[in-house]
């Protein structure tokens, strides 16, 4: 056959291939808006599902390494829909992956489960009135993200059951995210070495997602704790040496370090361990610091620093001194291609409708917090996040310097190793203090209820797109390998030798659990946890009620 036959035969039948192509492509893309439509559909139906998830997690209030109940309660719910569980999984007796599917893409969906200490708190009730006084609660509002994922995976299951679509959902939940003691473990065991992209869920005041660096400090969790010798602290005081001692210098050495640190550096410590009793010089004393930067290198700088202050506060005081790696965290580096394909979701569903009940709630949280925002509930959707500015400021001394950040996450070490994105749903207040009591009180009420069912549309939405264009994915690894991990490479903070600290808040969980017990929440009797504990929505005091009223006044 010679050219020009063959450049006939082409301009002939192009067209038809093309409108084939076309034909084909328009109904797949039929196809993914029918199963979009009927997961939407699915979940509103499940809301019942989602609000029950919620509750009880609130109920449970587990601190981290120590969510026993959640454990039990979440494993034995996906057991029943059929998912294969792992149990104790990287040495810690409350994690666990289960999955369920076959074959590609896998898509790991994970969420934190732990709470704070000491922020027991009423939910719908606008000012502190704990549950349990002195007791940990949900003070940041991860009850709601396991609630989240649930729903939206049982209804992709479904949907994926129904239509013989192939694929793998790993679910997961982050063990003692306030602690930063987990997603390195999971990561250095290779739980995620098979998986294709990683959505996660946490709380927060809008439905958002972002890409790239977003912010995020790393992070190395470290206790230093000093041995010295035990004397009568009256009768023979010069025969101790006190590790007490050797703990306050260290802290005050730091303290007056902090003035020659970078401005990007973020420190803070507490006394763990301060001895026994003030007649015994204290043998024993630790204390535990979070150290934080913007970067690998510096934080392993600045833990370096910690390390000469140990010896020189030991060598002060005659005494020795160990320290254990207690968790850690990368600073953060979120997929693109996932983040923008999210946002279109976003975009659909859009932010819940909140009732007046859920306002007047909010602003008088707000108020009773002395907020700079007193605005209510967001009403309108966030944009897309993008990365923050990454030029370097030159500072005097000629030192580049980025932009200065806050929190830390080890969800980034699990974005270091597989594509990685972060849904935000709108479940809390804004403007709180966070890490605080009064970030509980939305978070078993009406407002996280319709944040969950929000965010659970977003997420199967955006897991139909993953499983039905294999395009995404492709892109998704393409950034990944070609941008995001060109140039940086990701090291542990934590090595062979560490293991999870499974220990901490053992003793604090001993104290209270039994108290909590008692306010578990019983689906069966109870339509939500406000009816059960007998909670009036919202509830506030007279002195709330009239500065409110005078604020609408006088509009």
């Amino acid at each position: 056959m010679n050219l020009f036959i063959k450049t006939l035969l082409a301009v002939f039948l192009m067209p038809g291939l093309l409108w084939a192509q076309g034909k084909g492509q328009k109904a797949a893309d039929n196809k993914l808006e029918s199963l979009k439509q009927e997961a939407i559909k699915a979940i509103e139906q499940r809301k019942d599902q989602a609000q029950q998830i919620n509750d009880m997690l609130f109920s449970f209030a587990e601190l981290g390494f120590q969510e026993e109940e959640s454990f039990t309660y979440l494993t034995g719910i996906l057991e029943k829909e059929g998912f294969t569980i792992q149990k104790g999984i990287a040495g810690m007796p409350t994690a666990w992956i289960a999955t369920w599917g076959s074959g590609k893409p896998v898509i790991a969906i994970g969420s934190d489960v732990d709470c704070i200490p000491k922020a027991s708190q009423k939910p719908g009730v606008a000012y502190k009135d704990p549950i349990v006084e002195g007791a940990p609660g949900h003070g940041e509002g991860h009850n709601s993200g396991q609630a989240l994922n649930i729903v939206a995976a049982l209804t992709v299951k479904q949907l994926m059951e129904k239509n013989k679509l192939s694929g793998t959902l790993m679910l997961w939940p982050g063990i003692a995210e306030e602690l930063l003691g987990a997603k390195a473990f999971y990561v250095r065991d290779g739980y995620f070495k098979d998986v294709d992209a990683c959505i996660f869920t946490h709380v927060g005041d809008n439905l958002s997602v972002a890409w790239g660096d977003i912010g995020y400090n790393g992070m190395v969790s470290v206790k230093f704790s000093f041995e010295g010798q035990a004397a009568h602290a009256a009768g023979a005081p010069w025969r101790g040496r006190s590790a007490l001692d050797a703990v306050e210098l260290m802290n005050i050495g730091w303290n007056f370090r902090r003035e020659h640190l970078e401005l990007t550096q973020r420190s803070h410590y507490v006394v763990s361990d301060g001895g026994d009793q003030p007649n015994v010089v204290p043998s024993k004393a630790s204390v535990w610091y979070y150290f934080r930067e913007r970067s690998y290198p510096k934080i392993k700088t600045l833990f370096d620093k910690g390390i000469k202050m140990a010896e020189g506060a030991a060598l002060m005081t005659d005494t020795k001194f160990t320290y254990e790696i207690l968790g850690s965290a990368w600073p953060g580096h979120f997929n693109k291609p996932i983040a923008i394909d999210m946002y279109q979701n976003i975009k659909r569903i859009g932010l819940p409708t909140w009732s007046s009940e859920d306002q007047i709630l909010a602003k008088a949280t707000q108020k009773e917090l002395q907020s700079p925002n007193l605005a209510g509930l967001d009403t309108k959707l966030d944009t897309l996040g993008t990365p923050i500015a990454s030029a370097p400021t030159v500072m005097m001394g000629g030192q580049n310097m980025v932009p200065l950040t806050g929190g830390s996450d080890d969800i980034s070490d699990i974005s270091w190793s597989v594509p990685t994105v972060v849904l935000v749903y709108p479940s809390n207040i804004p403007g709180l203090p966070g890490h605080h009591w009064s970030n509980a009180i939305s978070m078993a009420t009406p407002i996280a209820h319709k944040g969950v069912v929000a965010g659970a549309k977003v997420e199967a939405m955006t897991l139909l797109d993953m499983l039905l264009k294999p395009e995404l994915i492709q892109q998704t690894k393409t950034y990944y390998t070609d941008e995001q991990t060109k140039e940086t490479k990701y090291e542990s903070l934590i090595s062979s030798k560490e293991i999870p600290a499974i220990y901490l808040n053992k003793k604090i969980m001993a104290e209270f659990k039994p108290k909590l017990e008692k306010f578990y929440y019983d689906p069966s009797k109870y339509k939500s946890y406000l009816e059960q504990l007998g909670i009036k929505y919202p509830t506030l005091r007279d002195d709330q009620r009239a500065a409110l009223e005078k604020k609408n006044a006088g509009k």
